[in-house]
């Protein structure tokens, strides 16, 4: 005992005598100073000294804690063994011991340049062992000392939810006529008891349904609630968003929507982001946040393997930054909950039965129980000194996984606090508890309720850090780029099954995502129109912003965790399939009535007869689970006339469809000149064509809305089918088709692709199986061998050529356009899936290539950013699968393949060269995630896809990110959004019609216009107002691919626009710089009109139109 209490005082002398020195010398440059009182050094060069002494003390205070906590445990250890006798431990230490935590100082001396890390880095370094750590079964043991906080006591904010789906097993309407209502009616009386309760809130698709059902005096208690502290609103979405299948359009849309119903109804900027329930987190989701505003945000679904690491290195709190952000202007403050889940068992420490006894609906007596068999106590004068240092105990060990003695317990789960007694349950028991502990100064704790913003507030001020902005202050918190994905909550149960699953509504999505930008970009330049040559009477500006809001609306409701992934009921589904598919109806009427405006010459001779509208859209989708169709066309001596819309911001050359009665047609467009066109056949099935039905696509140039003519023409076209062995090309690639399977061989562009096929995976043989949420295949895919061998039908013409495969399950297409533009210089995929028949089983498409890409490749996240990926061999083969929102590549020295989609899917890239994407999945048993089925209700799907082969023009960028090319922005652009053609009505006289442009000029090629956004009037009536909502994406991109002959219209511009000589028919008033979702103004003393965008940055505007 001597001998080691001689080793801490030397170490310890050694290491004061050293800082004394260190200071000694600080003290003597900093006053040695001339007569004239002007210091002899260089002052850069001093502080530069003075950090880097500081620096050095910082690393030499961290090591000799680190020493001296392990001569201290050696002591303790040495002690214990001497004590019982041994100076040996028997056999192997436990997991516990080797896991044991050494005590640190309240202020962790670490530099932040230290602590930049990556998610690719953390992959790297675990094992993903999955080894039991006791109680807290995914993590390890935790230790303390008693007089650990004498010096600063623990504060402890216990934050009140009730995570309400909007539609999981219930649909929305009747979760909130069952649950959610009695939820906040009873907040507002339960919290106005006692002024000490607190409580969160974060959906406002509920929170706005229950607004309109209550009364002026409830409304004005709510207000007071939230003025008071009482009552937080965290987020303020229109939903929890899923993070993994969401459009950035779509997460932005449902954020704006929540924030500026917060706005007009009750005053609230949400400070705080609260996501317990996305089954994987997106940085993307992060960023959008700290634009709208936001300075802290929580997340909960994470590994368990990267939440134990996290943990035991005291990094669940960081500084979360964009892998792409050079400085730290992205960086927000993020909090990872460390346990399973956020339930009460989950949240107040490591052991999950002792934490259960704190969750007072369990009560015996009640519906649920604790499943460890311990049930909660009332808490009494008797029990309260015992139950009050049993919860202290979990909440300790739970603060010794964070670097600061401010600690999170959040108190709720799904649709809890539904009744009163239950708010009396928990608020009552939990108060008995906390003036205990308060009232005894001697266990150092100070425990109260709180609302989220409390907790960080606390943190913020315990560490020295600006109360919202990134100021590190004393204590530096990690800095992290990546996302949390592929999400596995225990053992090999990775829930990658979920990027697929209802892949028939993920494209719906994408459908109305489109159509709303399209319809909200023309009913804002109506208004401003409208404004130019004075009022109509009969244009619907408030009917159809109604309708807009609606479908702002029902597309928000469909990005929660529940809904776009595929993961509801599927009477839930239907719901929220119904909603999208009335919104799409919807937001057409929206485009025919302000395209009719737009197009007419004549603006007096504007009517709106809803019954019989001017404009009809050229297809139709005859219900929610059914594949749109195009409408049929009769062309007779009289020319049908078509109103082209283009929805992007720049000038275009795209191929427009349209189904005719007869091959004998032309096109012209609106000088009246013959455009080049190609009439098809049409196919009734495989191999029988229909005798009354022509296709005639034409090669138009459209910069905004323009008209085109369909007429006669009195000579005979046709069409040619080709048996031949199969090549189709245009000046840029090269096709070589197999007659006998239908599938692509080689693609030439200088290089070689080798082929693509189809595989299938199974479900594995164990006891938990694939379901909506996990995909646990059997084994390796198997080749795709349908029984019949498939139809190979060839088209070849001088505008485009295709190959279309008919198998038993997938009608495959292979599409080639022989045109002036970005839609040329890709292979336009098409296939649609029939998997209805099947058993357990998932089918994917596959394509390979010669590429070296080794193990890397790269997907998108949220159609925003790109991830570089890793395949790793120590994890399972569906741990290797991850969301494509918009697009998944590889790439070698030489070049890049890309694979862009019109939907939401999981891929992976399981080998060199190989790309791999599931389109659809049929399970027929729960995967015991809560759901409670299997996946059975598979419509036939389409999936649409573009395939671009890019040869590198410059060396492979080394950076830990990664950018499209322009060409592969603009392609996806194309895929996404595409031509709107409408027909005018037979029925009308012959009109006269002006092509419509609203821009002088395209917008450069990487400045994206995300929205048009009419605000809503503050007056009664739900209409617009005379502001817009302008938001603007400069897109980052790879500038090592070449640019020659891609068929781009547009340039680059540094990023700088001038909106008014490009907005040349939109009046300003004045252009305010805003945070994302409005709620706050950036003061700018830019010119306001010369916008000014660095890469990847999103900004939004507030137009004031004259």
């Amino acid at each position: 005992m001597k001998l080691s209490r001689q080793f801490t005082v030397f170490g310890s002398a050694i290491f004061c005598v050293v800082v004394f020195s260190l200071y000694l010398m600080l003290d003597h440059i900093d006053h040695s100073k001339n007569p004239n009182g002007e210091r002899i050094q260089n002052v850069s060069s001093l502080l530069f000294l003075r950090s880097s002494i500081n620096y050095h003390l910082e690393r030499l205070l961290a090591e000799n804690n680190e020493i001296i906590g392990n001569i201290r445990d050696s002591v303790i250890n040495l002690r214990e063994t001497v004590k019982d006798g041994k100076m040996f431990p028997e056999g192997n230490m436990s997991q516990g011991d080797l896991e044991l935590l050494p005590p640190a100082p309240a202020l962790l001396p670490i530099h932040s340049e230290d602590c930049q890390f990556t998610m690719l880095d953390v992959y790297d370094l675990l094992s993903f062992d999955n080894l039991d750590g006791g109680v807290w079964k995914q993590g390890f043991d935790i230790s303390y000392k008693d007089n650990e906080w004498d010096n600063e006591p623990l504060q402890v904010f216990v934050v009140p939810h009730s995570h309400n789906d909007p539609g999981w097993l219930k649909t929305f309407d009747d979760y909130y006529r069952d649950q959610t209502q009695h939820i906040l009616n009873n907040m507002v009386v339960k919290l106005h008891e006692d002024s000490r309760r607190k409580m969160i809130w974060s959906e406002i698709s509920y929170f706005s349904k229950w607004w309109d059902n209550i009364d002026e005096q409830k409304r004005d208690a709510v207000r007071r609630l939230i003025e008071s502290g009482q009552l937080e609103v965290a987020t303020g979405g229109w939903v929890m968003p899923d993070e993994a299948n969401t459009h950035y359009f779509a997460l932005i849309d449902q954020l704006v929507e929540g924030h500026q119903w917060l706005e007009r109804n009750l005053g609230v900027k949400p400070k705080t982001g609260w996501a317990v329930d996305p089954f994987g987190h997106t940085p993307t989701q992060a960023y959008l946040l700290r634009q709208a505003g936001l300075s802290n945000m929580l997340i909960q679904r994470v590994h368990y393997s990267v939440k134990k690491h996290f943990a035991s290195q005291k990094t669940l709190e960081f500084f979360w930054r964009q892998n792409w952000d050079q400085d730290s202007s992205s960086d927000i403050l993020c909090h990872m909950m460390p346990f399973y889940s956020y339930d009460v068992p989950h949240t107040c420490g490591p052991d999950p039965k002792i934490c259960c006894q704190f969750d007072f609906k369990r009560l015996p007596g009640g519906r649920i129980s604790c499943p460890w068999r311990i049930p909660p106590q009332a808490i009494t004068d008797i029990n309260v000194q015992e139950r009050a240092q049993t919860l202290l105990d979990q909440y300790r060990k739970k603060s010794k996984l964070f670097r600061t003695n401010v600690l999170l317990a959040p108190l709720g789960d799904d649709f809890r606090y539904t009744e009163a007694v239950e708010w009396d349950q928990q608020f009552e028991n939990y108060q008995k508890l906390f003036d205990y502990m308060n009232s005894h100064p001697e266990l150092h704790v100070q425990a109260q309720f709180g609302t989220i913003s409390d907790y960080f507030e606390a943190l913020r001020k315990s560490t020295g850090m600006d109360p919202v902005g990134i100021n590190v202050g004393q204590l530096a918190l990690p800095v992290l780029s990546g996302d949390f994905f592929t999400y596995a909550d225990r053992d090999d149960h990775y829930w990658s099954g979920y990027f697929t699953s209802r892949p028939f509504y993920k494209r719906l999505d994408r459908v109305l995502e489109s159509h709303l930008r399209a319809a909200e970009v023309l009913y804002s330049l109506t208004l401003a129109n409208i404004q130019k040559y004075g009022q109509p009477n009969d244009y619907p500006a408030v009917d159809n912003y109604k309708l807009l809001t609606e479908a702002r609306r029902n597309l928000g409701l469909f990005q929660h965790h529940d809904a776009i992934t595929g993961t509801g009921k599927d009477w839930v589904v239907v719901d929220y399939g119904t909603r999208l598919f009335h919104s799409i109806l919807n937001v057409k009427r929206v485009i025919v009535s302000s395209a009719h405006w737009l197009v007419l010459k004549d603006k007096q001779t504007y009517f709106h007869d809803p019954s019989n509208p001017f404009l009809q859209m050229d297809d139709v989708q005859p219900s929610q689970d059914a594949l749109p169709r195009k409408i049929i066309f009769e062309v007779h001596e009289k020319p049908r006339l078509l109103v082209v819309y283009n929805p992007t911001e720049q000038a275009r050359m795209s191929m427009v469809t349209v189904y005719v009665t007869t091959p004998k047609v032309r096109v012209l467009n609106a000088l009246g000149h013959v455009v080049r066109a190609q009439v098809s056949a049409m196919w009734n099935d495989a191999s029988h064509t229909a005798a009354d039905v022509f296709q005639v696509r034409s090669a138009t140039s459209v910069h905004h809305i323009t008209a085109l003519w369909v007429e006669l023409e009195h000579f005979r076209q046709f069409y040619q089918q080709d048996a031949a062995p199969v090549h189709i090309e245009n000046p840029h690639l090269k096709l070589s088709i197999s007659t006998a399977t239908g599938l692509l061989e080689l693609i030439h562009l200088g290089m070689t692709l080798k082929c693509s096929n189809f595989v299938l995976y199974g479900t594995t043989s164990n006891k938990d199986k694939s379901g909506a949420y996990l995909f646990l295949p059997d084994k390796e895919a198997t080749i795709y061998s349908p029984s019949q061998p498939p139809v190979v039908r060839v088209t070849k013409g001088p505008l485009f050529s295709e190959v279309t495969t008919t198998f038993m399950h997938i009608t495959h297409t292979l599409r080639l356009y022989n045109i002036q533009g970005v839609e040329g210089q890709s292979v336009e995929i098409c296939n649609t899936v029939d998997i209805r028949g099947e058993t357990n089983r998932e089918i994917a498409m596959r394509i390979t290539s010669d590429l070296n890409s080794k193990d890397r490749f790269f997907t998108d996240l949220n159609g925003y950013q790109l991830q570089p990926r890793k395949t790793m061999a120590k994890l399972p083969l569906q741990a290797n699968f991850y969301p494509m929102t918009s697009m998944v590549y590889l790439q070698d020295s030489s070049a890049r393949l890309s694979l862009l989609t019109a939907q939401s899917l999981g891929a992976a890239s399981l080998k060199s060269g190989q790309l791999e994407v599931i389109m659809d999945r049929r399970l027929n048993q729960d995967d015991n995630r809560g759901l409670g089925q299997g996946v059975l209700d598979n419509k036939i799907t389409a999936n649409s896809f573009r395939l671009l082969l890019e040869k590198r023009s410059s060396a492979e960028e080394t950076a830990p990110y990664s950018y499209p090319s322009i060409l592969s922005h603009m392609s996806y652009m194309y895929l996404n959004h595409p031509l709107i053609s409408m027909a005018v009505n037979q029925r009308s006289d012959n009109p006269s019609l002006t092509p419509y442009s609203p821009l002088s000029a395209s917008f450069p090629c990487d400045m994206h216009l995300v929205n048009l956004r009419a605000i809503q009037s503050k007056e009664e009536g739900g209409g617009p107002s005379e502001q817009a909502a302008l938001i603007l994406h400069r897109k980052g991109f790879d500038c090592g691919f070449s640019n020659r002959n891609t068929g781009l219209l547009c340039t680059t511009t540094r990023g700088k626009i001038h909106l008014e000589k490009l907005l040349t028919d939109l009046k300003v008033k004045s252009i305010t710089p805003v945070s994302l979702s409005l709620m706050h103004t950036h003061n700018s003393d830019a010119d306001p009109q010369e916008i000014s965008l660095k890469p990847m940055e999103i900004r939004t505007y507030r137009l004031q139109l004259s």
